[in-house]
C-alpha cells in the first residue's frame, strides 16, 4: 500500500521564523507520521515561484520588522494564488507577521504604510511604545490556548461580518488591548498572535490536521 503524502509550503521560513514559529511545522509532521502520512515541506523564499494549489497546507510565520518589510514586497507576487486559495476554503495558518500581511496594510511608527496582500478585510497599526508581550490564554472553539505573544502591532477588523475572531481572551492582548479578542478567521484560514509554538496546544493541532487531511480527501 502506498504511503499518502501531505505537502505543506512554508512561506518565507528563512526571514519568517520567530519564537519558535517553525515548531509548529514539526508538530503538524510528527501528527500525519502517527496517522500514516509522510510529510514533505517546501520553503518558498524571495523570487521563488509558487502555486498555493500546489500542496495541502500553507504556513506563515512571524518576523522582525525589517525582514516583514522586506517580504511585504516580494509577497505581491502571489496575491492572486493566495487568495484564490484562500476563497476556495484550503487550510492556511498565518502566525503574526504572516497574520498581519493576509489584510490590507499596516502603518509602522513613523507613519508607513506597507501594504499587506489585501486579501480579507482587516489592517494593523505599530504603537513601539506599548509592545504587547508574555504568556497568553484564550478561549476557541477547539478549546483553551495557551501561548505567548511579542508584538507592538495592534490588529483591528474592517468587517466583522465577514471574520470571525479566533479565540477569546483570558489572559494577554490577542489582536489589540481593547477589544478581548485573538486573531482571525476566515474559512480555513487561522491568523494568530501565538507563538510558542501555538500547535504545542494539541487541540489545536489535531483539529488543524484533521482539517487539512479532510480537504486532501476531497481533492482526491
Amino acid at each position: 500500500m502506498t504511503t499518502q503524502n501531505v505537502k505543506i509550503a512554508y512561506l518565507y521560513e528563512d526571514l519568517m521564523n520567530t519564537y519558535g514559529d517553525s515548531g509548529d511545522i514539526k508538530i503538524l509532521s510528527y501528527i500525519f507520521k502517527q496517522r500514516g502520512f509522510t510529510t514533505t515541506v517546501d520553503t518558498i523564499s524571495i523570487d521563488d515561484q509558487f502555486n498555493a494549489f500546489d500542496y495541502d497546507f500553507v504556513f506563515f510565520g512571524g518576523g522582525q520588522d525589517f525582514e516583514q518589510s522586506v517580504v511585504a514586497v516580494d509577497l505581491q507576487r502571489h496575491k492572486k494564488t493566495l487568495s484564490e486559495y484562500i476563497e476556495a476554503d484550503k487550510p492556511m495558518l498565518g502566525i503574526c507577521g504572516g497574520y498581519q500581511l493576509l489584510g490590507e496594510y499596516y502603518l509602522t511608527s513613523a507613519g508607513e504604510k506597507i501594504q499587506g496582500l489585501n486579501i480579507l478585510p482587516f489592517h494593523t497599526v505599530f504603537k513601539a511604545d506599548s509592545r504587547m508581550i508574555g504568556d497568553t490564554k484564550y478561549e476557541t472553539k477547539w478549546g483553551t490556548v495557551e501561548a505567548f505573544e511579542n508584538h507592538s502591532g495592534r490588529t483591528y477588523f474592517d468587517d466583522k461580518d465577514k471574520l470571525s475572531f479566533f479565540g477569546k481572551m483570558v489572559e494577554g492582548y490577542g489582536n489589540n488591548p481593547d477589544e478581548g479578542h485573538e486573531g482571525m478567521m476566515y474559512k480555513s484560514t487561522i491568523g494568530s498572535y501565538s507563538h510558542g509554538p501555538l500547535l504545542k496546544n494539541m487541540n489545536i493541532a489535531n483539529a488543524l490536521a484533521d482539517k487539512i487531511l479532510e480537504n486532501k480527501k476531497v481533492q482526491a
